[in-house]
């Protein structure tokens, strides 16, 4: 593994968490920094048009802190305008590299024109790159995905990128039309790789370690970034690179370690979004924690009926004496 250096931010090891709406909030983020391997961690999706109308809720979610550095800082729009003011704000904001979305296929963000929308329109996507490079001097991204349908388009806006200044893309190997279904194409992120001169950081269908190795030889990537497979599993990074870098295949985390990251979770969660909002959320990665383990239909039972994170943490605690 080869560290990637975008400006003046190291990434090191090149093994990034995704962005992910609802999941990648301050608490998730140190979960995965803690546990070692993620390079960078990025935030949740910022809307452009909400910083640039002052949104107050756009607040709440500059949470990040200097523990999790380098963080990369995401924003969606669709007009390069609004884009600009959103990547400023997020560099004026102390993030250390500034992400533009092109890749969300979420209708509430493609009916704005933004996210993978874009994809249908280089003129106008060229027009965003342009407006978002010149709106901040330190690290500009992309993320995208390879089209909106069977059009594949991301071979023309990684040039288009490359010439606009942005300093890496990353490529979630579907289109946005398949959302999460199907297969990633791993052979179209290679014919990116082979397009530009930039890093090419490679997401999509990394479950385990052996999956990381066979997507850096196939792909020839310079990073690779992970998403779904890190919920309930904040160690995937640390496994991905001690295999990465030594051979050795690490075990899986057993109940305990499973059991005891999901309090330390909740307990994180609860500082971020107080009591009554965090439980909810951690009910919703309770379910990848638990998954697979011994009993865990009933556990889980229990802790959907918890209606606080003290709650929770009570549950957890009785599960792990008894592990």
């Amino acid at each position: 593994m080869i560290p990637i250096k975008l400006k003046d931010v190291l990434i090191d090891p090149p093994l990034v968490l995704a962005p992910m709406a609802g999941v990648t909030n301050h608490a998730f983020r140190i979960m995965c920094k803690r546990n070692g391997g993620a390079g960078l961690v990025c935030t949740e999706m910022f809307s452009a048009y909400a910083i640039k109308f002052r949104d107050p809720r756009t607040a709440s979610m500059l949470d990040w802190t200097d523990e999790e550095r380098p963080v990369s800082a995401q924003v969606f729009g669709g007009d390069p305008e609004t884009v600009a003011v959103g990547a400023r704000a997020m560099q004026d904001a102390g993030a250390d590299v500034v992400d533009v979305n092109f890749g969300c296929p979420v209708p509430k963000v493609a009916k704005s024109g933004s996210g993978a929308m874009l994809l249908k329109d280089m003129g106008l996507a060229r027009e965003i790159l342009a407006a978002a490079r010149s709106a901040i001097d330190g690290p500009l991204t992309i993320k995208t995905r390879i089209g909106w349908d069977a059009d594949v388009t991301v071979l023309e806006l990684a040039e288009a990128a490359q010439e606009a200044g942005v300093d890496a893309i990353s490529v979630h190997a579907r289109t946005a039309v398949q959302g999460y279904s199907g297969k990633a194409d791993w052979d179209i992120i290679a014919e990116v790789v082979k397009r530009v001169g930039i890093p090419v950081i490679a997401n999509g269908d990394v479950k385990s370690p052996v999956d990381a190795a066979r997507l850096f030889e196939q792909t020839n990537c310079s990073g690779i970034m992970i998403g779904r497979a890190s919920l309930g599993d904040p160690w995937i990074f640390g496994r991905n690179a001690e295999y990465l870098k030594t051979g050795v295949l690490p075990p899986e985390p057993d109940a305990m370690q499973r059991l005891q990251g999901a309090r330390e979770h909740a307990a994180l969660l609860r500082m971020v979004l107080g009591e009554a909002r965090a439980a909810k959320e951690m009910r919703g990665h309770l379910v990848f924690y638990l998954k697979g383990m011994p009993g865990a239909p009933a556990l889980r039972n229990r802790l959907m009926l918890t209606r606080s994170v003290e709650e929770i943490l009570e549950v957890l605690d009785e599960a792990c004496s008894k592990c």
